[in-house]
């Protein structure tokens, strides 16, 4: 249930312990009147007021000048005054023809103060007394905060803790003001120590409680609050009960009595339920009646239950809905299907009539939009597999919902079917939406373990004036890259649902921060993406563009395959043409913290003929989700990438001077300086070289390496210190340079409601995979694992992960880093 309902329903709940204390009150102290002698009202005055003005009490006062005062209109007048809530006590006298009403005034509430609730939050509690008047200004009255801690204590109650204590409190203040405060003491939950069932004798306790959400104190109560005692979940757990029986046949089981005690000391309960089992039923025949507009045979088809079978409600009830539903597709809204069962106890069958009522069948007039004040219809009306002027279909319009609500400008959408007016089969669609702001303007600060300190600027316009159109402008800078990028994207370049993009970008890239070789690079691309859906879940996409790699690299710093490879290149700016196709497909539930589907995506990207290196990268990702159980989700999760090029290889005769080792002081303190070899100028000279090296440049270029570790692959080992490393030139340091073969794996169990926040996630993994050199170098016993627990959460301040591994499958030489982390907000 979310807040604001529980909200509401507190309130209510309290209103209504309130509801007639105001009636009560007056009906007392009405009794109490002195007799009045009938006189004609020639004046008014009032006394005692302090806060309230005289002019409020005329207002409500039912006598005026030249009235006839007796005891029945002084009854009346105590009443309406009483009734107001301002008084404590009302007296009517007079002196003379004068009316005197003399009042006491209840006292205001100063300040209001709640201490000790967990279970009931606060603001919740807050805001449900101010909707019944208990706030701060307004006036005191005792008796309702008398039947506020009775409300309170049966609440708590109701969560199982009956050793819950209320205590309020009134302090008295000068010009007749009142601190209130209301103390809890919640005390501990009763926890549930043995549930019995008498009379089941075909089925055990086990087998038929392990569908109960009640459940004895066992070791894993903790995080399933399972021992915790209910009354709303034991009756659902009844339901349950007869439902199981039901479900197999048992159609006269009965629940003959229920009975829930406690302890003494008000911390253990104790459920038990006598049953009536009775005898197993079958079916002994199924017919269709009534109008099936659709030919007989198809309906037929949907029905679960067939003669002979074991009687089961569960399959009556999964036949009714599918039958609906069909109907309901095809413009039939207010479709029903009634199951008439014709019990016989002798011979212990039950005939089943499956009546269908399919009702008018109903057109769409219109279809409505209300509360996009921004947003264009026509971004919405794209959107949309319900359509004017066709026949109703609830599957069309609870997928145009979910559309919509994938566009990601609205926090809410509701849709309604509402009759026309004057007709029995038409409706018209409303779709309420509220929209959220899709502009944003970000200035973001983070951290992590890898980049450290991170800064990012961001101009961005999900919905550039209504349009649907995605502008953004963006800066980052850390302490390995600097980059800004520019993009635009028009969902509907095209009216069947064509996208196109466009994205430009410049960066300079310092790789030795990165865990990866020692080199650097400064970058600038234009990319045209161009995305074409194919069904409601799959899409195809691709891209085009041109961009430029300029490579800084140092014989003897970076390693010495890299320095090689550029010199075969002869070159160290790489120019391409880029091109790319992908296909995705994504069925999840949710794309923040889904429980349910698949998300997959393939895509092939290659350099076109013409550009300084050609080669090609193809690439696989999939993560699947399980329901496990309402309190178990098991992802897995692979990724697999392989590149290589395709065009010839560079190989090139390359002159070298030798490197020397000088020591200049003659300390054995001092190591000797390392002076790398230089490589004359074009063309190689043999003669004025010490050494003439043949070098090549083939396969996937090391720029476009694939690599592994941390916290987005195999957490447990640093990012990216994964797969082949290689030292420089006269160097013992070894650094990673990545592969052209990434193999990543993971398998994780996800606990969505170990915390109580639906931000946040706690999962136990079990990650595994590496990087390798080549397709032939692949090698199982080389792939490295890993397991861990694991917490996400969406913070105010932005996603946080953070993660502790133990490494159970490495090798001498890994870098291990079990505590990861990253952090970034937004502000």
């Amino acid at each position: 249930m979310t807040r604001p309902l529980s909200r509401r329903l507190l309130a209510l709940a309290l209103a209504s312990a309130l509801s007639t204390v105001p009636a009560f009150t007056a009906m007392a102290q009405t009794a109490t009147a002195a007799p009045v002698s009938p006189f004609t009202v020639s004046d008014i005055r009032v006394d005692g007021l302090q806060r309230i003005s005289a002019g409020t009490v005329f207002t409500y006062l039912p006598v005026e000048r030249g009235d006839r005062m007796d005891q029945a209109a002084a009854g009346e007048a105590i009443r309406a005054l009483y009734k107001t809530g301002f008084f404590e006590d009302v007296r009517i006298g007079h002196q003379g023809d004068i009316l005197v009403v003399t009042v006491t005034e209840r006292p205001a509430i100063n300040k209001l103060t709640l201490t000790g609730n967990k279970d009931i939050k606060t603001e919740d509690l807050m805001k449900g007394l101010s909707d019944i008047g208990l706030t701060e200004g307004n006036t005191f009255d005792r008796l309702s905060l008398d039947r506020v801690t009775q409300e309170l204590t049966r609440q708590y109650n109701n969560r199982g803790k009956y050793n819950v204590k209320i205590t309020p409190s009134v302090s008295s203040l000068p010009r007749n003001r009142v601190d209130v405060s209301i103390a809890v003491e919640e005390g501990k939950a009763a926890r549930i120590q043995h549930i019995n069932l008498v009379g089941n004798e075909l089925f055990e306790d086990k087998e038929i409680l392990k569908y109960w959400e009640s459940g004895v104190h066992n070791w894993l109560s903790w995080y399933r609050r399972d021992d915790q005692y209910s009354r709303e979940k034991l009756s659902g757990d009844l339901e349950k009960l007869n439902n199981y029986y039901l479900d197999r046949g048992y159609v006269d089981f009965s629940i003959d009595s229920t009975q829930v005690s406690i302890s003494p000391d008000l911390q253990d309960m104790f459920i038990s339920a006598g049953v009536t089992e009775g005898e197993q039923y079958k079916i002994s025949s199924v017919e269709i009646t009534g109008d099936t507009v659709l030919p007989k045979e198809d309906i037929e088809k949907l029905v679960l239950v067939k003669p002979d079978q074991i009687f089961s409600r569960s399959l009556l009830e999964i036949t009714s809905d599918a039958i609906t539903a069909t109907l309901g597709n095809v413009g039939y809204a207010f479709a029903q299907v009634n199951p008439v069962p014709d019990v016989n106890r002798e011979d212990k069958t039950v005939a089943i009539a499956l009546q269908v009522v399919p009702g008018p069948r109903v057109n769409v007039r219109r279809v409505v939009f209300k509360g996009n004040s921004r947003t264009a219809d026509e971004v919405l009306r794209r959107q949309l597999r319900q359509f004017e002027g066709t026949w109703y279909s609830q599957a069309a319009i609870d997928r145009s919902k979910i559309r919509i609500q994938g566009l990601g400008y609205f926090d809410k959408v509701d849709v309604e079917t509402t009759p026309v007016p004057g007709s029995h089969d038409q409706v018209d669609v409303v779709y309420n939406v509220n929209e959220v702001a899709a502009g944003q303007f970000v200035f973001g600060l983070g951290y992590s373990q890898l980049t450290g300190l991170s800064t990012q600027v961001q101009v961005s316009q999900n919905n550039f004036l209504g349009s649907g159109n995605r502008i953004a402008v963006q800066a980052q800078r850390n302490d390995y890259l600097q980059r800004y990028d520019f993009s635009f994207m028009d969902p509907y370049f095209t009216d069947n649902g064509v996208s196109l993009g466009y994205n430009l970008r410049w960066s300079e890239f310092n790789n030795s921060d990165f865990n990866t070789a020692q080199y650097s690079s400064t970058s600038g691309m234009g990319q045209m993406v161009l995305g074409v859906p194919i069904t409601e879940t799959d899409s195809f996409t691709t891209l085009l563009g041109i961009d430029s790699n300029q490579i800084f690299a140092y014989r003897g710093v970076t390693p010495e395959s890299i320095v090689d490879y550029i010199d075969a290149v002869g070159q160290r700016t790489f120019h391409a043409w880029r091109g790319e196709i992908g296909w995705a497909r994504n069925t999840l539930n949710s794309a923040l913290t889904p429980t349910r589907g698949m998300s997959q995506r393939l895509w092939l990207e290659a350099t076109l003929p013409g550009s300084t290196v050609e080669y090609y990268k193809l690439n696989y990702n999939i993560s699947n989700f399980w329901p496990l159980s309402r309190h178990l989700v098991l992802n897995t999760r692979a990724e697999l990438g392989y590149g290589d090029s395709y065009g010839d290889a560079f190989v090139r005769n390359v002159c070298y001077t030798a490197p020397t080792m000088v020591d200049h002081d003659n300390d054995p303190a001092t190591p000797p300086v390392f002076t790398p070899g230089a490589a004359p100028t074009d063309p190689c000279q043999p003669d004025s070289a010490d050494y003439v090296k043949t070098i090549t440049a083939d396969g996937l270029p090391f720029f476009e390496n694939f690599y592994a570790g941390g916290t987005r692959s195999v957490r447990g080992f640093k990012d990216n210190t994964l797969g082949p490393h290689e030292s420089a030139l006269g160097s013992s340091y070894r650094q990673p340079i990545g592969g052209s073969l990434k193999t990543i794996g993971s398998v994780e169990m996800i606990f969505p409601t170990l915390i109580d926040s639906s931000a946040a996630r706690v999962s136990a993994f079990v990650d595994f995979g590496n990087v390798f050199s080549s397709f032939d170098a692949f090698d199982a016993g080389e792939l490295r694992a890993s397991t861990g627990l694991a917490l996400m959460w969406r913070s105010p301040m932005g996603p946080i992960t953070i993660s502790y591994a133990f490494p159970i499958k490495k090798e001498d030489g890994d870098q291990l880093e079990r505590l990861q982390f990253t952090f970034g907000g937004s502000f």
